[in-house]
């Protein structure tokens, strides 16, 4: 018999996310990680869901979340791989291998920089891409999940 899906959205945070608020505020705003997981948290709120929000500054530890997602059998993943976006395989492949619906985000608008930030292995393994909303990002990729795998917002 196969697990039913829970009701949990993991939130995964990539290198250097720690620093939000503080690193290159004109790039990425005043706002904080602790500000990203709140918003998640209530967003995610709103459709009934849990998100379990999590940041590492390394990739296999990235990778090692990606699979207690799916060996949780979680309902999403919402991912801002930071500067791995652009260089990881390995965190594609773990995408791929859980088979999850997910969502990439970016904070910037990732294709209005440096050259070598507009291509990304992990979006090909996601059902969408959002960049350059600000955290206000985050919302929408939940909302867009949420969509994807028929959560209803509550009344």
């Amino acid at each position: 018999m196969a697990k039913t899906a829970s009701k949990t959205i993991y939130v995964l945070n990539g290198p250097n996310l720690n620093l939000l608020g503080t690193r290159e505020p004109e790039t990425y705003g005043a706002d904080t990680l602790a500000d990203v997981e709140t918003l998640c948290r209530k967003a995610a709120s709103a459709y009934g869901l849990e998100a379990e929000c999590r940041q590492s500054n390394r990739e296999g530890e990235l990778i090692d979340f990606i699979h207690e997602a799916g060996a949780n059998n979680a309902a999403g993943i919402v991912i801002n791989g930071g500067g791995y976006s652009h260089t990881s395989i390995a965190l594609h492949d773990a995408l791929k291998a859980v088979n999850l619906p997910s969502v990439e985000v970016h904070v910037s608008n990732v294709y209005a920089r440096e050259h070598f930030r507009h291509h990304s292995f992990i979006s090909k393994a996601t059902f969408a891409s959002l960049t350059g909303f600000g955290i206000e990002g985050y919302r929408l990729a939940i909302a867009g999940l949420a969509a994807k795998i028929g959560a209803k917002a509550k009344a």
